[in-house]
């Protein structure tokens, strides 16, 4: 019994006091996001003035955890996860010298990327299609990396290089933003939208349970190819 104890007094010191420290980290981190997505904001509506109402940005704080910006007809929302992650066996992260050197930096806080239509929001549409962008993981030392799709997979993927600062948070979500705009909504092959119900019809077409989405224009990466 007594070596069970020393054992979990153990763990609690070492494990659980990092995931605390992984945590604090990325709350800050996300925070500083938050901080840069309303400079962001503020600064492109200046450079956007005289333009048609409809295409300014918007920032919205939903809370601790969650933020969104409302780009043209595009939502990005930006989500920290409250618990602390491993990565399982086959992820590139174990191939790298950092953490090969020191297991417990593999240990990461992870805030997701996701692109919506801001129609499927603001019309209820509430079987409308997002994808994730991308996922923006930090360690216990500030370190992280970027895994993503199309052009977001080639940020910042070299774990144990960088720690994150303002520069590369305001990149991230720069590189958002040019993503989420660049993949444009396309219609859905005709025998995906020929049949509706008398139902869907009833709740109004724009709100009913036809699925809309941006699909994939080109070839995504994968997030396990992100990550060399």
């Amino acid at each position: 019994m007594k070596d069970i104890e020393n054992r979990i007094i153990s763990t609690i010191k070492e494990k659980a006091e990092i995931k605390q420290k992984v945590y604090d980290h990325t709350l800050n981190v996300f925070e500083a996001l938050k901080t840069e997505l309303q400079l962001i904001v503020d600064d492109f509506n200046k450079k956007l003035k005289g333009s048609d109402e409809r295409v300014l940005l918007q920032y919205k704080d939903r809370g601790a955890f969650e933020a969104e910006i409302k780009v043209a007809g595009d939502l990005i929302i930006f989500n920290m996860h409250s618990n602390i992650f491993e990565f399982e066996n086959s992820h590139n992260i174990w191939q790298t010298t950092f953490v090969q050197k020191d297991a417990m930096n593999s240990f990461c806080g992870v805030i997701n990327v996701y692109n919506f239509l801001a129609d499927s929001f603001k019309y209820n549409r509430f079987d409308d299609l997002g994808y994730m962008i991308a996922r923006l993981f930090v360690n216990k030392d500030k370190y992280f990396f970027v895994e993503g799709k199309h052009q977001m997979g080639f940020l910042h993927n070299d774990f144990g290089k960088e720690q994150i600062t303002k520069v590369e948070i305001r990149e991230i979500i720069l590189s958002a933003i040019q993503y989420s705009l660049e993949f444009d909504l396309l219609v859905p092959p005709y025998r995906h939208v020929e049949e509706v119900s008398v139902a869907q019809m009833h709740d109004n077409i724009n709100k009913s349970k036809i699925k809309t989405g941006k699909r994939l224009g080109f070839q995504f990466y994968s997030d396990d190819d992100a990550v060399k």
